[in-house]
């Protein structure tokens, strides 16, 4: 072990430095990377397009260049699924990360070149061990192995040699063999495709290997670790796991079921990091462990922009560089990336903490909002009105979700929430009170839509039946990997196929 951790060491010093760099230069950095990306896709035909080889300032770029989402580039991923070469970026790209979002049912896939994942993806799980190594020299997380929690994949049947599948099951079917002796389970495992099948696989496999750190998104996770408790008949997952110490999550956000973690780890050398690894790209690291914000990663191979949210929707939107953005702001991001992906709006919103170096938190979508009423909420508004819900009433949340309850003859509007606690609030009305209140205090739209019930009455709110969400996901086949339950809409598309299940 003490060999391993000097290796590791010798090996991080170089990287530290790197990143040292961004934090310090950051725009010099980004600078590099997007004349690297242009030249580099000069030659393919979206680079034709624009005539990438004549521009020489980014503002050039960003004339040209439409910011476009998914469906803009629908038709050219189709292409590249059929084996056309030198479309979006040089070559053949043969890996496509299947997502199907959540705001809508159409599946997108975006296309993961052979840069892209050695370059963003990797580098970005490498990365996280070097910080973690560098916060916590003395670990011992390669003295076991890490318990990675991911998706399948399956041939694409338009080309026999184009895959398709969850990101993370592509990392995996694509990590050097030698990664196999610091992972669980083996990719047979890992690969399955029937949800329900793999949790007892992953069970019966990791129970007896010496698992020191997780890899997954929290809610999905929970599922797991209370499958192997209940086969284990185990009271804590250090009982089954002693050496466990590093839990590293992304995909959600970790607030509303981090006490549950605590109750199920308990120990105060258990650690957390958050990551930012969408199927676009890998964007953000928490580097401090005294703070919840990410570090944004400036050399994977990704130019960023940023886009107000006042001009979203908007023809020809204007989008800020680094240097431009403002702290406790939302923007949507716009990447162009080594994967071939050009001014696309990745439909994430992110809020600034920090300048030099660049930090910030995920505050929402795009399409995740509730304004049915003028009133703006957003999903950060949801998390902390759940989160203070929670702390006043003793309750545990599992999942939840939220949309409008339509203006009717007699009828106020008002918003619909849908709860599945894990642990019930001492008082619903509290609880309704409080997340009512916290809303009006972090959204002053909300609140004045609230003002002596004029436009809105008080939150309605449905408690889930137990496995309600978990049904409803399996309904629509998305279980596990990367699948999310949407947290608000401005539309009832999520609400009442909830309702008619949870009866």
């Amino acid at each position: 072990m003490p060999l391993i951790s000097s290796i590791i060491g010798l090996f991080n010093t170089r990287r530290l430095s790197q990143i040292d760099l961004f934090r310090k230069a950051p725009m010099e950095v980004q600078e590099s990377v997007f004349f690297s990306l242009i030249e580099e896709a000069q030659n393919t035909e979206w680079g034709k397009k624009y005539d990438f080889s004549s521009i020489r300032k980014i503002s050039q770029f960003q004339e040209r260049v439409p910011v476009q989402d998914y469906e803009g580039f629908e038709p050219f991923v189709h292409r590249l699924r059929n084996g056309e070469k030198n479309v979006l970026w040089p070559g053949v790209t043969r890996w496509f990360a299947k997502s199907s979002g959540t705001t809508s049912s159409k599946s997108k896939f975006i296309p993961v070149t052979k840069e892209a994942l050695e370059s963003c993806h990797f580098r970005g799980g490498r990365d996280v061990l070097a910080i973690y190594h560098d916060n916590y020299p003395d670990n011992g997380v390669f003295s076991g192995k890490t318990l990675t929690l991911g998706g399948s994949h399956q041939i694409n049947n338009f080309s026999n040699d184009s895959f398709y599948g969850d990101l993370s099951a592509i990392l995996i079917e694509n990590l050097p063999f030698w990664t196999q002796f610091f992972k669980t389970p083996g990719q047979d495992v890992a690969l399955m495709e029937e949800w329900e099948e793999k949790l007892k696989k992953i069970t019966q496999v990791t129970i007896e290997e010496n698992v020191t750190s997780l890899a997954g998104v929290p809610s999905w996770f929970l599922v797991l670790i209370k499958h192997i408790l209940k086969t284990t008949n185990k009271n804590n997952l250090l009982e089954v796991w002693p050496n466990l110490e590093l839990f590293i999550h992304g995909g959600i956000n970790f607030t509303p079921y981090r006490k549950q973690y605590q109750e199920i780890i308990p120990s105060d050398q258990m650690h957390y990091m958050e990551t930012y690894n969408a199927s676009e790209g890998f964007f953000g690291i928490q580097d401090d462990p005294s703070s919840s914000s990410m570090l944004l990663m400036l050399d994977y191979g990704v130019f960023f922009e940023f886009m107000p949210m006042s001009q979203l929707g908007k023809d020809h939107p204007k989008t800020l560089l680094l240097d431009e953005v403002e702290l406790d702001k939302d923007y949507a991001m716009v990447i162009s990336t080594n994967g071939g992906l050009w001014r696309y709006l990745i439909g994430d919103t992110i809020r600034f903490t920090n300048r030099y170096p660049f930090k910030f938190i995920i505050s929402g979508r795009t399409k995740h909002f509730i304004n049915a009423f003028g009133e703006e909420v957003i999903v950060d508004n949801a998390i902390k009105a759940i989160n203070a819900a929670c702390n006043a009433t003793g309750a545990v949340i599992k999942d939840y979700t939220a949309g409008p309850l339509y203006m009717s003859a007699g009828n106020k509007g008002a918003h619909q929430w849908i709860i599945e606690f894990e642990k019930n609030p001492d008082s619903l009305e509290k609880f309704k009170e409080v997340l009512d209140k916290t809303l009006q205090s972090v959204n002053s739209d909300y609140e004045a839509k609230r003002y002596k019930n004029i436009t809105l009455d008080p939150p309605d709110l449905i408690v889930a039946r137990k496995g309600l969400f978990f049904d409803w996901m399996k309904s629509r086949n998305k279980l596990g990997g990367q699948n999310k339950v949407p947290r608000l809409s401005n539309n009832r598309d999520y609400l009442d196929p909830l309702l008619k299940l949870n009866h």
